[in-house]
Formats: structure tokens, C-alpha cells, sequence
């Protein structure tokens, strides 16, 4: 609804010849960026929040300005003093400063196996597993360098190496790497899965199944009686497997009599590396093993348990030059460690797991029904 108008009465109007308030404010500080000199004028009508911020791009600006170079002269510095003091969680260390790696080791855990109870070896998906995981290796090597391949003595382990030195060939090639040198497979009883002592001798823990498997028909057939020591360790530690629990951290954390003990299982592991090292100029060693050692390895070397491993997952060892110590990688961590002597790690640490130990032992011929 319109407003009357009496009388037809001309509205009136305010003509403003001037530019805006705003626009006048504009052109001022315009003004004032191209004349620094020019004495400001602060605007009582300018909001504080736009004042603020305006003194805020003024410091950034500032900022953004180039800084003098600085020589340390003044403070009585050098360049070399300042190099040394430097902050190293900031600036990365370069090239030529980094440590001298001589020699990559990883202990591979095996692929997917058709099962824990028997020598059945690996499924086609384990098989594919450990191709890939040789392809993967063969990126980190360069032209020229040498590669050598070692098993524990089960079937599931020694399969793993073979098809991941068939993955490793294959990408070296594919490469175009024709100088790398790929060596030929070779069991190593020293990366072995641990132990367990049966009546019939040391005997691997899968090979220790079908031992007890045998026993066991016996004593609830006939009933002996009381079940010996080991024969009751065996069953509590295969029962975890069945009941969907984890035995190798109950076998790393539960004392046992009749179970190698993870610290044996280490130290040789240690032995088996300082050998390997020591007797080739490989410049990559890929160990195909189980996961209780690996895992009880990465556990002693981290300060704690980080889990187990996947299939295929492995554990990096990078040697230093002069074999003094290493880098152990795993799952994003990476921890420096000392190299043991050979002469600290004694072989016969227990008379049951390490004197005279048979390759015949872990082996499913001695336990076959």
C-alpha cells in the first residue's frame, strides 16, 4: 500500500556529488600504500575485527619481505660452527653423511599354508604371495649387486624362497639388470622354527604335532596314566591353535620346560645373520622363515611385542659398515641395535635345542606314522 502524498508534493532528493564513505576510506589506503611516509589517519568507524585484521596482512607482508643473509660474523660464528650445531630433527641429514648400509637381510615369513599340523607346504595363494613379494625385492636391487637365498628346513618355508627367487628373476630381468647375480637356494638350520624336546628327540613344532598326535592316541586308548610334561605343553599350546587364540604369544610369554625358549630361538637367529654375512659378498640375503622367531626377534630388537606377521611381511635388517650395528626395520619403525659377536653367542646354550642338533630332527620323515 502506498503512503499518501497531499497535494502532489515533489519528493525530495539528496544529491551527493562526493564518492561513499567506503570508497573515500579506499582510495585513502591506497594513498597511504603508495606513499609510506603519508601520516595515517585512523578511521573511529573502521571495526575493530577489520582493523585487526589489517594489521595482521601488514605482518605478513612484512614476513613475506626478503631476509638479509647472515653470515654469523657478528656473533663471532662460521658457517662450518653453524653446520655442526645445526637442528638435525629439521633439516635431514644428506647423502654423504648417512650411515654406509653394506648388506640388506630380511627374514621373510612364509605364505599361506594349507596347514600348521603337517609338511603340506603352501596354497596357490601363498605360492602368489611369495612371487610377489620377490618381485617387490627385486626394485631394491641394483645392477651388478649379488642376491642370496636361504630357507629354514620345512617345506612351507623352502617353497616360500623358491617362488620368491622365480618373482626375483623375473623382475630382474624384466629390469633389464643382466649383471645381478641371483644365488641358488640353500637351507640354513639356524633360521629353523623353535623346537620342541619329544621322546624321540628336538623335534620342530610341527613335526612335534604328529608326535603328539601318536602319544596322545596311546595314552587315552590305553591310559597310562599321568601324561608327561611335554605331551601336556603340546596340547595346551596346539589347543590355543584350534580354540582361534595366538600360541606364539603364549610360548612368548609363558615360561615352558620343554619348548625352545624364545631367547635361544634369537640368539641363533643373530648366529644364522653374523654367519651369512660374514661368508658372502651379497649385498641382499632374503631368509624365508616362521613367524615365532621373526616376531620373537622383532620383539628383543623393538623392546616391544609388535605383533605377528602377515604372510610374506618380513623384518629388514641393514648392516653397517664394519658389522658393529644395524638398522632393524618393522612395520614403520626402525630401532638401532647392536650386532652380537659370534663369540658371545655360545652354541650350546640349552643341551636339548642346541648341541648337536640334527637337520634329520625337523624333518616330517622321522615322525611319519
Amino acid at each position: 500500500m502506498s503512503t499518501p502524498n497531499p497535494g502532489n508534493q515533489p519528493i525530495p532528493r539528496t544529491e551527493r556529488p562526493d564518492a561513499p564513505a567506503y570508497l573515500t576510506r579506499h582510495q585513502r589506503r591506497k594513498e597511504l600504500e603508495q606513499n609510506p611516509g603519508a601520516t595515517p589517519e585512523h578511521d573511529a568507524d573502521t571495526p575493530l575485527y577489520l582493523r585487526r585484521f589489517r594489521d595482521r596482512q601488514e605482518q605478513v607482508h612484512a614476513l613475506e619481505a626478503p631476509m638479509p643473509t647472515f653470515e654469523g660474523h657478528e656473533l663471532g660464528t662460521s658457517r662450518a660452527w653453524a653446520e655442526v650445531t645445526r637442528t638435525r630433527e629439521i633439516i635431514p641429514e644428506r647423502r654423504d653423511q648417512m650411515a654406509n648400509v653394506v648388506c640388506d637381510v630380511y627374514l621373510i615369513r612364509h605364505g599361506e599354508t594349507q596347514g600348521y599340523s603337517s609338511e603340506s607346504g603352501l596354497t596357490p595363494l601363498g605360492a602368489w604371495q611369495a612371487h610377489r613379494r620377490g618381485q617387490e625385492l627385486a626394485r631394491r636391487v641394483l645392477d651388478g649387486q649379488k642376491v642370496e637365498i636361504a630357507c629354514a628346513p620345512t617345506n612351507r618355508a623352502r617353497q616360500t624362497a623358491e617362488h620368491a627367487r622365480r618373482g626375483l628373476l623375473d623382475n630382474i630381468q624384466l629390469f633389464g639388470r643382466a649383471n645381478t647375480e641371483v644365488g641358488e637356494l640353500h637351507d640354513d638350520m639356524n633360521f629353523r622354527n623353535f623346537g620342541v624336546a619329544t621322546p624321540q628327540g628336538v623335534r620342530d613344532v610341527t613335526s612335534a604335532f604328529r608326535v603328539y598326535q601318536r602319544e596322545l592316541e596311546k595314552y587315552e586308548r590305553i591310559g597310562l596314566g599321568e601324561r608327561p610334561g611335554w605331551l601336556v605343553e603340546v596340547d595346551r599350546f596346539w589347543g590355543i591353535q584350534q580354540g582361534g587364540g595366538d600360541p606364539i604369544t603364549h610360548w612368548l610369554t609363558m615360561p615352558m620346560l620343554y619348548f625352545e625358549p624364545p631367547v635361544t630361538a634369537v640368539r641363533r637367529f643373530w648366529r644364522g645373520i653374523v654367519e651369512l654375512y660374514q661368508n658372502t659378498q651379497a649385498r641382499h640375503l632374503l631368509v624365508a622363515t616362521h613367524s615365532g622367531p621373526i616376531r620373537a626377534f622383532a620383539t628383543t630388537v623393538m623392546g616391544y611385542d609388535p605383533g605377528e606377521p602377515f604372510n610374506t611381511e618380513f623384518v629388514r635388517i641393514r648392516i653397517i659398515d664394519g658389522g658393529a650395528t644395524c638398522l632393524v626395520m618393522y612395520r614403520n619403525r626402525v630401532q638401532e641395535f647392536p650386532i652380537p659377536d659370534l663369540a658371545d653367542l655360545p652354541p650350546n646354550l640349552d643341551p636339548r635345542f642346541e648341541s648337536e642338533v640334527d637337520p634329520a630332527d625337523f624333518t616330517s620323515e622321522e615322525v611319519s606314522v
